[in-house]
Protein backbone atom coordinates (compact mmCIF):
# COMPACT_ATOMS: atom_id res chain seq x y z
CA UNK A 1 0.00 0.00 0.00
CA UNK A 2 1.69 3.45 -0.97
CA UNK A 3 2.72 5.86 1.50
CA UNK A 4 0.34 8.68 2.02
CA UNK A 5 0.63 11.06 4.58
CA UNK A 6 -2.82 12.32 4.77
CA UNK A 7 -3.90 8.50 5.09
CA UNK A 8 -1.13 8.15 7.86
CA UNK A 9 -2.30 11.42 9.68
CA UNK A 10 -5.80 9.75 10.25
CA UNK A 11 -4.79 6.73 11.21
CA UNK A 12 -2.43 8.02 14.02
CA UNK A 13 -5.32 10.64 15.08
CA UNK A 14 -7.91 7.75 15.32
CA UNK A 15 -5.52 5.57 17.60
CA UNK A 16 -4.14 8.52 19.69
CA UNK A 17 -8.10 9.45 20.30
CA UNK A 18 -8.89 6.46 22.52
CA UNK A 19 -4.82 5.53 23.60
CA UNK A 20 -5.82 7.67 27.11
CA UNK A 21 -9.40 7.58 27.08
CA UNK A 22 -12.00 4.61 25.79
CA UNK A 23 -14.82 6.58 24.23
CA UNK A 24 -14.69 6.00 20.44
CA UNK A 25 -14.04 8.84 17.60
CA UNK A 26 -16.86 9.53 15.31
CA UNK A 27 -16.47 11.21 11.87
CA UNK A 28 -17.16 14.50 13.54
CA UNK A 29 -14.73 14.53 16.31
CA UNK A 30 -12.47 13.15 14.02
CA UNK A 31 -12.90 16.31 11.62
CA UNK A 32 -12.44 18.63 14.90
CA UNK A 33 -8.99 17.34 15.62
CA UNK A 34 -8.04 17.23 12.21
CA UNK A 35 -9.15 20.65 11.14
CA UNK A 36 -10.96 19.89 8.28
CA UNK A 37 -14.30 19.39 6.82
CA UNK A 38 -16.62 16.71 8.44
CA UNK A 39 -17.90 16.02 4.11
CA UNK A 40 -14.40 15.98 3.67
CA UNK A 41 -13.54 13.67 6.56
CA UNK A 42 -16.52 11.50 5.94
CA UNK A 43 -14.75 11.07 1.93
CA UNK A 44 -12.02 9.65 3.33
CA UNK A 45 -13.55 7.46 5.55
CA UNK A 46 -15.13 5.83 3.13
CA UNK A 47 -11.40 5.39 1.32
CA UNK A 48 -9.87 4.18 4.51
CA UNK A 49 -12.73 1.42 4.87
CA UNK A 50 -12.37 0.15 1.28
CA UNK A 51 -8.74 -0.38 1.63
CA UNK A 52 -9.26 -2.51 4.79
CA UNK A 53 -7.76 0.25 7.31
CA UNK A 54 -10.59 1.42 9.46
CA UNK A 55 -14.22 -0.06 10.07
CA UNK A 56 -17.26 2.37 9.67
CA UNK A 57 -20.81 2.09 9.82
CA UNK A 58 -22.26 5.81 8.75
CA UNK A 59 -23.59 7.64 11.74
CA UNK A 60 -21.07 5.12 14.35
CA UNK A 61 -17.42 5.12 15.41
CA UNK A 62 -14.84 5.11 13.44
CA UNK A 63 -12.17 1.92 14.34
CA UNK A 64 -8.47 1.15 13.31
CA UNK A 65 -8.67 -2.90 11.74
CA UNK A 66 -5.24 -4.70 12.26
CA UNK A 67 -3.96 -3.37 9.53
CA UNK A 68 -5.01 0.03 10.16
CA UNK A 69 -3.51 -0.26 13.97
CA UNK A 70 -0.15 -1.78 12.44
CA UNK A 71 0.64 1.72 10.06
CA UNK A 72 -0.98 3.99 12.91
CA UNK A 73 1.47 2.61 15.50
CA UNK A 74 4.72 2.89 12.42
CA UNK A 75 4.16 6.85 12.70
CA UNK A 76 3.02 6.66 16.02
CA UNK A 77 6.44 5.96 16.65
CA UNK A 78 8.25 8.08 14.50
CA UNK A 79 6.20 11.08 15.73
CA UNK A 80 7.21 10.14 19.47
CA UNK A 81 10.97 9.43 18.76
CA UNK A 82 11.70 12.28 17.05
CA UNK A 83 9.97 14.48 19.43
CA UNK A 84 12.62 12.69 22.20
CA UNK A 85 15.26 13.54 19.75
CA UNK A 86 14.38 16.51 19.30
CA UNK A 87 14.47 17.06 23.12
CA UNK A 88 17.48 15.13 23.94
CA UNK A 89 20.20 16.04 20.97
CA UNK A 90 18.75 19.14 19.99
CA UNK A 91 17.99 21.15 22.68
CA UNK A 92 14.22 21.66 22.14
CA UNK A 93 11.83 22.12 25.13
CA UNK A 94 8.60 20.12 25.24
CA UNK A 95 6.25 22.59 24.04
CA UNK A 96 8.16 23.23 20.75
CA UNK A 97 7.94 19.42 19.27
CA UNK A 98 5.26 18.58 18.29
CA UNK A 99 4.51 20.49 14.88
CA UNK A 100 8.31 19.76 13.77
CA UNK A 101 7.53 16.03 14.17
CA UNK A 102 4.26 16.37 12.32
CA UNK A 103 6.54 17.73 9.33
CA UNK A 104 9.94 15.42 9.85
CA UNK A 105 7.99 12.11 10.55
CA UNK A 106 6.67 11.87 6.98
CA UNK A 107 10.49 12.74 5.71
CA UNK A 108 12.80 10.79 7.05
CA UNK A 109 14.21 7.80 6.37
CA UNK A 110 13.49 4.11 8.20
CA UNK A 111 17.38 4.10 8.52
CA UNK A 112 17.57 7.33 10.06
CA UNK A 113 15.00 6.44 12.43
CA UNK A 114 16.66 3.17 13.17
CA UNK A 115 19.94 5.02 13.99
CA UNK A 116 17.73 7.74 16.04
CA UNK A 117 16.06 4.65 18.17
CA UNK A 118 19.68 3.35 18.85
CA UNK A 119 21.09 6.76 19.30
CA UNK A 120 19.13 7.25 22.50
CA UNK A 121 19.30 3.66 23.87
CA UNK A 122 15.40 2.75 22.46
CA UNK A 123 13.41 5.10 24.55
CA UNK A 124 9.93 3.48 25.91
CA UNK A 125 8.44 7.34 26.34
CA UNK A 126 8.63 10.51 24.39
CA UNK A 127 8.93 13.59 26.29
CA UNK A 128 5.16 13.94 27.33
CA UNK A 129 4.72 10.37 28.72
CA UNK A 130 3.10 9.13 26.08
CA UNK A 131 4.95 5.65 25.08
CA UNK A 132 7.11 5.05 22.21
CA UNK A 133 6.33 1.52 20.32
CA UNK A 134 9.27 -0.91 19.01
CA UNK A 135 9.95 -1.83 16.00
CA UNK A 136 7.87 -4.18 15.68
CA UNK A 137 4.77 -2.01 16.78
CA UNK A 138 4.36 -3.13 20.07
CA UNK A 139 3.52 -0.62 23.52
CA UNK A 140 4.27 -1.56 26.90
CA UNK A 141 0.93 -2.39 28.52
CA UNK A 142 -0.76 1.10 29.73
CA UNK A 143 -0.46 1.85 33.59
CA UNK A 144 -3.60 2.42 35.36
CA UNK A 145 -4.23 5.92 35.22
CA UNK A 146 -6.45 8.87 36.47
CA UNK A 147 -6.93 12.41 34.85
CA UNK A 148 -6.26 14.70 37.16
CA UNK A 149 -9.65 16.90 37.02
CA UNK A 150 -11.37 13.31 37.97
CA UNK A 151 -9.09 12.24 40.31
CA UNK A 152 -10.32 12.72 43.92
CA UNK A 153 -8.91 15.04 46.79
CA UNK A 154 -6.38 13.22 48.80
CA UNK A 155 -4.99 10.63 45.83
CA UNK A 156 -1.26 10.52 45.33
CA UNK A 157 -0.14 9.34 42.12
CA UNK A 158 2.85 9.95 39.53
CA UNK A 159 2.82 11.77 36.46
CA UNK A 160 2.54 9.63 33.60
CA UNK A 161 1.53 11.95 31.04
CA UNK A 162 0.26 15.29 29.86
CA UNK A 163 -0.86 16.55 26.36
CA UNK A 164 1.32 17.74 23.95
CA UNK A 165 -2.14 19.62 22.10
CA UNK A 166 -1.60 23.32 23.64
CA UNK A 167 2.09 24.78 23.37
CA UNK A 168 1.11 27.46 25.73
CA UNK A 169 -0.45 25.45 28.30
CA UNK A 170 2.56 23.35 28.49
CA UNK A 171 4.58 26.27 29.08
CA UNK A 172 2.56 27.75 31.69
CA UNK A 173 3.07 23.84 33.39
CA UNK A 174 6.32 24.02 32.94
CA UNK A 175 6.47 27.16 35.08
CA UNK A 176 4.49 25.78 37.31
CA UNK A 177 7.39 23.28 38.28
CA UNK A 178 5.28 20.12 36.99
CA UNK A 179 7.16 17.10 35.07
CA UNK A 180 6.47 13.46 34.04
CA UNK A 181 7.69 11.15 36.67
CA UNK A 182 6.77 13.48 39.30
CA UNK A 183 5.01 12.38 42.81
CA UNK A 184 2.26 15.08 43.24
CA UNK A 185 -0.76 15.11 45.75
CA UNK A 186 -4.51 16.12 44.82
CA UNK A 187 -5.62 18.74 46.81
CA UNK A 188 -9.20 20.76 46.91
CA UNK A 189 -7.11 23.53 44.69
CA UNK A 190 -4.80 21.73 42.58
CA UNK A 191 -1.84 19.56 43.62
CA UNK A 192 0.92 19.48 45.62
CA UNK A 193 4.48 18.52 45.26
CA UNK A 194 6.39 17.06 48.51
CA UNK A 195 3.55 19.14 50.76
CA UNK A 196 3.98 22.54 49.02
CA UNK A 197 1.07 23.86 46.81
CA UNK A 198 1.81 23.99 42.81
CA UNK A 199 0.24 27.21 41.05
CA UNK A 200 -1.34 25.20 37.63
CA UNK A 201 -3.83 26.61 35.65
CA UNK A 202 -7.31 25.55 35.55
CA UNK A 203 -7.11 24.20 32.09
CA UNK A 204 -4.18 21.75 33.65
CA UNK A 205 -6.91 19.27 35.10
CA UNK A 206 -7.79 18.36 31.59
CA UNK A 207 -4.54 17.62 30.35
CA UNK A 208 -2.55 15.83 33.03
CA UNK A 209 -2.97 12.09 34.01
CA UNK A 210 -1.50 10.26 36.83
CA UNK A 211 -0.65 6.88 38.28
CA UNK A 212 -4.32 5.68 39.66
Amino acid sequence: MPNSPAIDDYLKTVYAHTEWQDAPITPSVLAGKLGIAPSSVTEMVKKLSAQGLVAHEPYRAVRLTPEGERRALAMVRRHRLIETWLVEEHGYTWDEVHEEAEVLEHAISDRLLQKIDERLGHPRFDPHGDPIPDAAGLVDARESFVLLGEAPVGHAGRILRVSDRDPGLLRLIERAGIAVGQEVRVTATGVEIGGAPVDLPAAAADVIWLSS
